[in-house]
């Protein structure tokens, strides 16, 4: 029998008829299906949400801690199993599945789980010593979150665990294009013991998407709303939640630059750069896009960023996998684009025909400038720009010259240069000679710009919190 993966919806799984078709982008046929939510399946999941929030909110911080660390061991034995349901949904590497996802995602609930009993308010002097104040934080309600399909377990775990964390109850709107890998967060809280209607998990038809976000987030127990994801998407949510006047954590899409200065180690910018550019085909929002290199150095680089591609990534390999074709057809545009106005390859074939349309192996430009779609455009898949400059003044220029500013990177092996720089690059992050991508639950994580607001990882239960103000007569007894 086929799977088809549920709804989770108040602690059960929910069956729909209207099923959707999950194909494996490494093969190209359907591997299983998923229940689609209609309106009426995602608005049970949002009053489930509401139903179970005030016992959740009383819940004294040590049993939640409990729950989380008993999530994190079983994800942490799952690695294997639920790392290949990402192979196949998402086109994952077990490298980066089982080697980098999943673990990420287990220390994640770790390090949440330390700083459940860490929400603390304040007791202020006030103007008038007869009262007393207190400054306390409490949870919103019921959360929206939205993740991608892109980073499964990273990106999946962590829009719902600090909202949990911090009292509030989720509504998980998870991508239909990998609706098993990521039910598994529903399931795993399920078996530590979340209580029913803390959080529930719901996918749909592409066709839904635009009616059932909407209607949710209108929804009065909606109170707060995370999305990763693109800048496009982003705008939409962003705009139907200030209608509503609810607030929004985003971190959206990126075009990370990669500044190798004429001090830097190049063999190690090199593989940073590869990596940063082609990891998971490039199609993660912190991506290297654009690699900028001083002219004086640029000859070397260059040599030495191809031997590492080829070292990582072999041509005598199979291509790198896409999530669908619409993303190889995407980036095979911007290329003929960049090279039909003087940009030159000088690594990889534009016109190369793969095994099958979601294929793609790593492309490096040169000469990508402005009035080029390549030089603004995220990519969001294995092409990278290579910008020469003739100093660190103009590689600043042209990093921040960019509607984005999620990641960067600086390779120098003069650490106050570096620091000096990163200052001046408008990037929520900036990594000195290491890859623009980056995550750790123990670093705050998101962007700028167009990139988006509000902080995950080590802040992120600040997120969730509201402040309350409260004063009172001093020599009030407490009541019996």
């Amino acid at each position: 029998m086929s799977i088809i993966v549920p709804l989770q919806i108040n602690g059960k799984e929910v069956h729909t008829s209207k099923l959707i078709d999950v194909t494996s982008p490494s093969t190209g046929k359907v591997i299983h299906k998923a229940s689609g939510a209609s309106v009426s399946d995602a608005l049970k999941a949002v009053e489930a949400a509401e139903s179970a929030f005030e016992s959740w909110a009383d819940l004294p911080p040590d049993q939640k801690r409990n729950i989380f660390l008993r999530a994190a061991d079983i994800l942490e034995r799952r690695t294997e199993e639920v790392g290949k349901w990402e192979e196949e949904e998402a086109g994952a590497t077990p490298l980066y599945a089982s080697g980098f996802d999943v673990p990420t995602a287990v220390s994640g609930l770790r390090d949440v789980a330390g700083k459940i009993s860490g929400i603390v308010g304040t007791v202020p002097a006030l103007s008038d010593p007869s009262r007393t104040g207190l400054i306390m934080k409490v949870p919103y309600g019921v959360v929206l979150a939205i993740a991608p399909w892109n980073a499964t377990f990273i990106l999946g775990f962590r829009s719902v665990t600090y909202a949990i964390a911090a009292g509030n109850t989720v509504v998980f709107k998870v991508s239909e294009l990998a609706p098993r890998s990521m039910g598994v967060i529903g399931t795993v809280f399920r078996e530590a013991g979340l209580p029913d209607g803390v959080l529930n998990v719901i996918q749909h038809h592409p066709e839904d998407a635009a009616e059932i976000t909407k209607k949710m987030i209108e929804h009065p127990a909606i109170k707060k709303i995370n999305f990763t994801g693109s800048t496009a998407v982003g705008r939409i949510i962003a705009k139907l939640a200030g209608e509503n006047l609810k607030p929004v954590l985003m971190e959206l899409g990126g075009k990370a630059p990669a500044i190798v200065l004429d001090d830097a180690d190049l063999a190690l910018a090199a593989q940073g750069c590869a990596l940063g550019a082609f990891m998971h085909s490039g199609q993660i929002c912190m991506s290297t896009d654009r690699i900028i290199v001083q002219k004086s150095i640029s000859g070397k680089f260059v040599e030495q960023l191809k031997g590492a591609i080829e070292a990582i990534f072999p041509s005598s390999g199979e291509a790198l996998v896409m999530v669908s074709p619409a993303g190889v057809k995407k980036n095979k545009a911007l290329l003929k684009d960049a090279t039909s106005k003087g940009a030159e390859v000088i690594f990889g074939d534009i016109n190369a025909e793969e095994a099958a349309p979601e294929r793609m192996r790593p492309v490096v430009v040169r000469g990508v400038k402005n009035g080029m779609d390549m030089y603004y455009t995220e990519g969001f898949g294995p092409t990278v720009s290579l910008i020469e400059v003739e100093d660190e003044k103009e590689a600043i220029r042209i990093a921040n010259d960019t509607e984005y500013g999620l990641a960067s990177a600086v390779f120098t092996n003069d650490l106050a240069r570096g620091l000096r720089i990163a200052r001046k690059i408008e990037t929520g992050a900036v990594h000195i000679n290491a890859m623009s991508v980056h995550d750790e639950p123990s670093l705050p994580h998101g962007g700028v710009k167009a990139s988006g607001w509000g902080r995950f990882g080590t802040s992120g239960i600040e997120e969730w919190v509201n402040t309350k103000t409260i004063t009172f007569q001093n020599g009030l007894m407490a009541g019996k």
